[in-house]
């Protein structure tokens, strides 16, 4: 496995560093200052179609989609640093790179998945940011952990199909930028318990479609938020089906792995930026007549910090890398095991630098609170610790095969 960049990587590596140095890093205070003056937790403040400007001038747009016409024409593997420093800071530049979720796991199941029609309609207006979607698949009545729990339905009526049943933590869907949603439902309760669920477009202000309220993490509003949407006997015609009927399954999984993969790089980002913020902070404080830094506890932090970083980041490399040349399935146990790792990961080291900052950690004033819940988040976001904890421990237990034999030392 080779993990050094080629000279196109490079380029856009500097290209970004200096971006986020330059105007990403500069706008985090404006982005809360329009925020705050609109009182709107949904609101599309200016400075994010600045910075989408500004980042499409510099060719730093798509950079997540391997398509070279329409994306960044980079593996999974180019792309692992790039996500890394757009997490610096989550909140606005991968949306400022168009590379932010949800919309970058639709935008790969339409490319994969999607007919011409729905590329023009839904997928042309993504690439170009004048819009954004959600994907409605976890319920609330339901252990979504296992998808083959779905109760929406989605039926035959003629040449439609109408949809009902109730999703929620459909992340981004409050946003009125947000004009559609990528809805799993059954479409055979007969078929096998993974062919039964099938994938449609149904665009947010179709008749039917009604958000019933928008729940908190941990008490703040994220912009979009993560709503609980009701589809009430909504109709969209049988052109909205994504892939084919049966698919919704296969396709969630080809949408998750990537997906997943992609959160992992932008936490290890985050985690950097919580150990730079550490460092700066143990330098710059005194208590008891010497600097934090100075300190030994600190210092076992910070080398703890730094060592966990590497040994994630490792693990995230090789996941792309075997992405790239085994495909999601063959990378199934890494991708679960990063998924495990990388969010701890950044919990842990965000909790720490809350701890070195007192009080200060928990504000606004610092991205450490933020950086705290998004690591949370991601523990169950796109499938829970334990159920990826269960995919890694089954591929071990299965490496000797059933029954292996074991056979215990003979004493001599």
């Amino acid at each position: 496995m080779d993990f050094s960049y080629s000279q196109k990587v490079d380029d856009l590596l500097a290209r970004l560093t200096e971006f986020m140095e330059s105007h990403v890093y500069p706008a985090e205070s404006v982005y809360r200052r329009q925020m705050e003056e609109a009182g709107d937790p949904h609101h599309h403040p200016q400075v994010i179609e600045d910075l989408k400007k500004e980042a499409r001038s510099r060719g730093l747009w798509n950079l997540f989609l391997p398509d070279a016409e329409q994306g960044g024409g980079l593996s999974v593997l180019e792309y692992a640093p790039l996500a890394e420093i757009a997490g610096r800071s989550p909140e606005i530049a991968p949306e400022a790179l168009n590379c932010s979720a949800p919309d970058t796991g639709n935008m790969e199941i339409l490319h994969m998945f999607g007919t011409p029609e729905q590329k023009e309609v839904w997928l042309h207006p993504l690439l170009e940011g004048e819009i954004r979607s959600c994907f409605s698949m976890t319920e609330p009545d339901v252990a979504s952990s296992d998808a083959t729990n779905i109760r929406t339905r989605i039926e035959h009526d003629g040449n439609d199909y109408v949809i009902t049943g109730r999703k929620w933590f459909s992340s981004g869907a409050a946003s009125p930028r947000c004009k559609m949603s990528i809805v799993m439902g059954v479409t055979n309760p007969e078929a096998d318990r993974h062919r039964q669920q099938s994938m449609v477009i149904v665009p947010m202000d179709a008749p039917g479609v009604l958000i019933e309220r928008e729940p908190t993490v941990f008490g703040y509003q994220d912009r979009g938020g993560h709503p609980q949407i009701s589809f009430e006997e909504v109709r969209v015609p049988g052109s909205s089906l994504l892939g084919e009927e049966g698919g919704g399954f296969a396709i969630a999984q080809a949408r998750l792995g990537p997906g997943r993969i992609h959160h992992c790089m932008r936490a290890i980002g985050a985690a950097e930026r919580c150990l730079d913020l550490m460092i700066q902070r143990a330098q710059s404080r005194t208590a008891f007549g010497r600097t934090l830094a100075e300190q030994g506890v600190v210092r076992e932090w910070i080398a703890d910090a730094r060592i966990r970083i590497e040994q994630t980041r490792l693990l995230v490399l090789k996941t792309a890398w075997m992405i790239d040349n085994v495909g999601t399935k063959g990378a199934r146990t890494e991708i679960a095991a990063i998924k495990v790792a990388a969010p701890e990961l950044l919990t842990d080291i965000a909790d720490r630098a809350i701890q070195l900052f007192g009080a200060a950690g928990f504000t606004e004033d610092w991205p450490l609170a933020q950086f705290y819940s998004m690591g949370r988040w991601l523990r169950i976001a796109d499938g829970p610790d334990e159920v990826h904890r269960r995919s890694v421990a089954r591929a071990e237990l299965g490496r000797l095969g059933p029954g292996a034999s074991f056979d215990p030392p003979t004493n001599h």
